[in-house]
């Protein structure tokens, strides 16, 4: 009796085990909408002064007085150290006494020569006597000349003793105290002993390292913004100076020094301070943006379209019908482009013959002879990808990237071998496919991009505010989801596993998981 009367309950629960799940939806529309985009290269480094000057003297002797002290600020001229002049002093009398003795020697050959002279006319003495008199003033005209000479360096090295500041600035180190013998950097192999470091801290420098990624990004003039721990409400505004050429590797990472200048009128920023730097790369401000996950690139397509469940042969058509739309696009720019009544339009280019490659943005570039499409999306990937390539990879990646720029390329972008013929800056943003609802299904759409945050990018054409993309999961997910499915159909002989429907369902969850938000109701 008791099993009659569960029957009919497990019959129910047979039933409701065998219902079919609801199906989950796998993306989110995410409305086209605008945006302020700022993009910034932020890193740390250390407040230095522009210009450091070593003070020393050219005077070796004992200090006597140190009329300075650190942090003192000092004008051009001013009095800093006094060295012993006894030496000085004595070496200047003695210049004085022979330049004395050098100017009545003279005197006396010019008598002599005088009288020399008058004997000569009246034929009193010989010719050779007579040129032996000239020649005793010249030399002693030339002793005079030496001794003046003399007499002005000796008074030049009296007045070394006396160390005056070279320019105006901060006395920012004191390297000798009073008593302590010094050597001048004249005398002495050794470049002499520094006595003081100076610095004009009107002008300060940090100096910051920054990645290899970023630092093409960056250029002198560019504005940046540095923050210290002692004033950290107040932004110090500062522009950047100049990037170093030789880059340096810091716990494996490729870095490149950049000194940022900043005016430090107020004197709050001192030599040796931490500081937050901030380099402003660019800023859009209300433009179209979408984000970053929505962007899918012509190797990843084909799995957005299958998690879509789009067939290949509709993902086809419908790819062509958006590379139209983006060529017509272009052709409607460039027309409306206003040219001079002189330029001439630029004939078409040939399309080139035997080994070639198509960019993501429509270009057909030959490639160099024996160079394959495969080996340069290779060589690609693995450079991108953090590889170490060989020498002989390396010189085949820069033949590849001379035949983009010869085939009217630029650098490298993203989602892009370079500038594209829009004439967008290659080191922002690139060519990619989005997915958006139109007529009620799924289909893709070129698109260019502009700035990017790297949450956000912006959408140079395209896209309208009336669209909203698709969020979709990864390729990787979706591709770690098939193969999932390969290796359960292996194992059961293709069957499945019971109770588990072999049949694909674009509306499973790849892992378990949405590149979007969870859908109201969802488990």
């Amino acid at each position: 009796m008791r099993i009659r009367e569960l029957l009919p309950l497990g019959i129910l629960l047979v039933a409701a085990g065998c219902k079919e799940k609801p199906k989950v939806v796998v993306y989110q529309a995410v409305p086209v909408e605008r945006r302020s985009i700022i993009v910034s290269a932020r890193a740390t480094g250390t407040v230095q002064p522009d210009t450091v000057v070593q003070v020393k003297s050219k005077a070796s002797g004992e200090i006597l007085e140190m009329k300075v002290e650190t942090g003192q600020t000092v004008t051009r001229g001013t009095l800093l150290v006094r060295v012993d002049q006894r030496t000085p002093r004595n070496r200047l009398n003695q210049a004085q006494a022979d330049l004395d003795v050098a100017k009545a020697r003279y005197e006396n050959a010019v008598a002599q020569r005088g009288r020399s002279d008058t004997l000569f006319k009246s034929q009193s003495i010989s010719t050779e006597e007579h040129e032996t008199a000239v020649l005793a003033v010249a030399n002693e005209k030339a002793a005079v000349i030496g001794a003046q000479v003399a007499l002005d360096n000796a008074k030049i090295a009296m007045e070394d003793t006396d160390v005056l500041a070279p320019i105006s600035g901060t006395i920012i180190s004191k390297l000798v105290e009073r008593g302590q013998v010094i050597s001048s950097p004249s005398t002495d192999v050794g470049g002499g002993t520094v006595l003081l470091s100076m610095a004009d801290l009107n002008l300060v420098q940090v100096s910051t390292l920054i990645d290899e990624t970023d630092i093409g990004k960056i250029k002198p003039g560019q504005r940046a913004t540095v923050i210290v721990g002692s004033y950290p409400n107040q932004p110090f505004e500062g522009e950047v100076l100049k990037i170093e050429p030789l880059a340096q590797t810091v716990q494996n990472v490729t870095m490149f020094a950049v000194q940022v200048r900043i005016e430090n009128r107020n004197g709050l920023l001192k030599p040796g301070m931490n500081a937050d730097v901030e380099v402003h790369i660019g800023q859009r401000d209300s433009v179209l943006a979408v984000p970053n996950v929505a962007l899918r690139t012509p190797r990843d397509v084909a799995s957005a379209a299958t998690v879509l469940g789009i067939p290949d042969a509709r993902l086809t058509s419908l790819l062509a019908d958006a590379a139209k739309q983006r060529d017509s696009m272009r052709s409607s720019m460039a027309a409306q482009t206003p040219r001079s009544d002189s330029a001439k339009p630029e004939p078409a280019p040939a399309k080139p013959a035997g080994n070639t490659m198509t960019t993501p943005d429509g270009r057909t570039v030959a490639l160099p002879e024996g160079v394959t499409e495969a080996q340069v999306r290779a060589l690609m990937q693995k450079r991108f990808g953090g590889g170490q390539l060989t020498d002989a990879e390396t010189a085949t990646l820069q033949k590849v990237m001379a035949a983009f720029r010869a085939g009217g390329g630029g650098g490298g972008g993203r989602g892009g071998f370079g500038r594209n013929r829009g004439g967008s800056d290659f080191q922002f943003g690139g060519d990619y496919i989005v997915f958006v609802r139109r007529n009620g299904e799924p289909v893709p759409v070129y698109i260019r991009t502009g700035l990017t945050d790297l949450d956000y990018s912006e959408v140079v054409r395209g896209l309208t505010a009336k669209d909203s993309v698709l969020i979709l999961p990864s390729a990787s997910l979706v591709q770690q989801q098939t193969e999932m499915k390969t290796r359960i159909n292996n194992m059961t002989g293709g069957g499945g596993l019971p109770g588990v429907s072999s049949t694909p369902s674009t509306a499973t969850r790849p892992g378990g998981t949405t590149g979007g938000a969870r859908p109201p109701g969802g488990r």
